[in-house]
């Protein structure tokens, strides 16, 4: 009986120590925690390097309308509505006073 505890006992701190050698856990060195050294047998990845300007169709949008041509569509777009300067607009009229309050 106490020789299958043991051997129980010792596998499965045999198993235990198995798994943290082969898990590639973190280590801690002198106060830092240090990845595992199996972040270095994946091979690299590639990112395609991102445009200067992300948003390449607004940035055309912006070029054509700097050299004075017409966008895609533009022709059959009515004119917008004509907005008064900014002193034509009236002052906004003052609230109406409110109703005095009943006396209890």
């Amino acid at each position: 009986m106490k020789t299958m505890r043991r051997t129980y006992g010792l596998g499965s701190i045999g198993f235990g120590l198995l798994l943290a050698t082969l898990s590639g856990c973190q280590t801690q060195v002198a106060g830092m925690t240090l990845p595992s050294g199996h972040y270095l047998k994946h091979p690299p990845q590639y990112f395609a390097p991102d445009p200067d300007f992300p948003l390449q169709r607004e940035l055309a949008a912006m070029q054509e309308q700097a050299a004075g041509l017409p966008a895609a569509g533009a022709a059959a777009l009515p004119p917008g509505p004509v907005v008064p300067p900014p002193g034509a607009v009236p002052a906004p009229l003052p609230a109406p006073p409110l109703p005095p309050r009943p006396n209890p």
